[in-house]
């Protein structure tokens, strides 16, 4: 399976929990003998502008962020691109899905999921989209810019229980009609994360679940790192995501 990486995310660019130290050094050595790492390239800031206003933009850059977050959000198109032929998954930081048109909260900067799946439609290469948003937090950045375009249909999975969770993803993925699946893959409603919910199969299970129903509309499907912040476990959830996003 292709994961889409830098090792300019290994940056400890701010001081929040989705920038800390050591985070993405627990995922990379948790996947990096089951993956084909392709590198990451910036976002164009065509790409960036057709989700963000030009304040917004012109914000990040003042903040000294632009060139990580256009990193990021170019990341996330890649991964969109390879996951049209096959399974793929976007490495990346800052995670995006807190952020709207004109502004961002909660660790994100640029939207990398908004910015990934409308680079496809722009270039004709989807006709729909369907956004599963499985990060302990509602996307509501994600809600902000796709939420109005009717080629889109987003869900952001919200339970109390860890059945009642699952069976919103059964449920949402096997209804779903779509050319690419787009997974906000948040790792923070973990057992033993900030949420306390899932446990690290029922990762894999969704991973699963998406590419069954990607492969039932004939379409493709991706993933985008989100959020995630207990280091000892991140990786191996990560890992089953990938396990059963890929089918391995």
């Amino acid at each position: 399976m292709k994961v889409v990486f830098h090792n300019d995310f290994y940056q400890v660019y701010t001081s929040d929990p989705a920038a800390a130290a050591g985070r993405m050094e627990a995922i990379v050595e948790a996947i990096k003998d089951d993956v084909i790492f392709v590198e990451a390239q910036p976002a164009l800031e065509a790409h960036i502008a057709a989700v963000h206003s030009g304040l917004h933009i012109e914000s990040v850059r003042q903040m000294g962020l632009y060139e990580i977050s256009a990193l990021a959000a170019g990341g996330a198109v890649r991964a969109a691109e390879i996951g049209l032929l096959e399974p793929s998954f976007g490495l990346v930081r800052p995670p995006g899905h807190h952020a709207s048109t004109n502004s961002s909260w909660g660790f994100c900067y640029f939207n990398n999921i908004a910015i990934a799946i409308e680079a496809l439609k722009r270039a004709k290469k989807i006709e729909t989209a369907f956004v599963l948003d499985i990060d302990l937090h509602y996307g509501d950045g994600t809600v902000n810019i796709l939420g109005k375009h009717d080629y889109v249909t987003i869900c952001n999975v919200e339970a109390r229980d860890q059945k009642s969770y699952m069976d919103v993803v059964t449920t949402e993925l096997a209804s779903c009609t779509a050319d690419i699946i787009g997974v906000s893959a948040g790792f923070d409603n973990h057992q033993q994360d900030w949420g306390g919910l899932l446990s690290t199969e029922n990762y894999r299970e969704i991973g699963e679940k998406v590419r069954q129903a990607a492969r039932r509309c004939e379409g493709g499907c991706f993933g985008v790192l989100e959020g995630g912040y207990n280091h000892r476990v991140l990786g191996e959830n990560v890992m089953a995501f990938l396990k059963g996003l890929s089918g391995g």
